[in-house]
């Protein structure tokens, strides 16, 4: 099932009443063309110089360790890039983006408080490469952030065109609202495939398929899921995460362990 376009919105600062409901509804929301194709064309040069580099610190498949990944960094594709770690460092552009008034204004009014930026979780390029980049199975990402609330964002931004052919995302809407038992999730924290229970929820995942400035919010207890990519080129984008600035996160742990980084709109 592909994503109604009814649930996009055109570029813009202010958030409607309309779609703040909608994504306490569903979890997410799609802006179309939100970033003009000269600002992602220089930061998709950039990733790509930093990837022929191999400029650290990246996160390679072969340590995801997920199915079909290369069995060591020294394997046959061992060394293909996950992600470009620590983004806001990396780069002006990315940092620019990151704080761009379009992308804090929208959060302040979801997060109703003022906006920050964890620097320990996502805060990287992401790519996907054929035949070594391996699929992602249904996960919430608070799986493994402790903050004192389960309420970040992540803001997802293509760099270039994303459908299902080249590993794009798949969301389940509303699931951000769910109980999940322990026993439908592996110890991984992903859905159980096997698990019948979980048949009827991967049932209702969707396809969101982006074009090159797109940019989707989607909330950080809201299952998803990315498939491979059969396609012959990188498939690039960009995440950052946001947390209103009254949910810190919890001391001691990895999230604490980087800092934020507070925004104004």
């Amino acid at each position: 099932m592909q994503m109604n376009q009814a649930k996009t919105s055109a570029m813009g600062a202010a958030l409607s009443a309309q779609q703040i409901a909608q994504f306490e509804t569903d979890g997410y929301l799609l802006f179309k063309n939100m970033l003009e194709p000269a600002a992602c064309v220089q930061m998709l040069a950039v990733a790509q110089q930093q990837l022929h580099a191999a400029l650290p610190p990246l996160e390679y498949e072969a340590e995801l360790g997920y199915a079909g990944a290369p069995a060591s960094l020294d394997a046959e594709g061992g060394r293909t890039v996950r992600r470009l770690r620590g983004a806001y460092d990396r780069d002006d552009c990315f940092r620019n983006w990151a704080r761009d008034t379009r992308v804090v204004a929208k959060l302040e009014q979801l997060f109703d408080e003022p906006v920050c930026l964890t620097l320990a979780h996502h805060n990287c390029v992401m790519t996907k490469h054929p035949q070594y980049g391996t699929a992602t199975g249904w996960h919430r990402d608070i799986r493994y952030w402790s903050f004192t609330q389960p309420d970040l964002i992540c803001v997802w931004l293509a760099l270039g065109d994303e459908t299902s052919a080249n590993g794009g995302l798949k969301f389940i809407p509303g699931s951000h609202r769910w109980d999940i038992a322990d026993e439908q999730l592996d110890e991984l924290d992903f859905l159980r495939p096997e698990h019948p229970a979980n048949q009827a929820l991967f049932a209702q995942g969707i396809s969101v398929d982006l074009q090159q400035g797109d940019v989707v919010f989607f909330h950080s207890r809201l299952f998803h899921a990315a498939g491979v990519n059969a396609t012959p080129a990188v498939k690039t984008s960009i995440a950052f995460a946001y947390h209103g600035c009254s949910n810190q996160p919890v001391a001691g742990s990895r999230s604490a362990a980087s800092g934020d980084v507070r925004l104004t709109a």
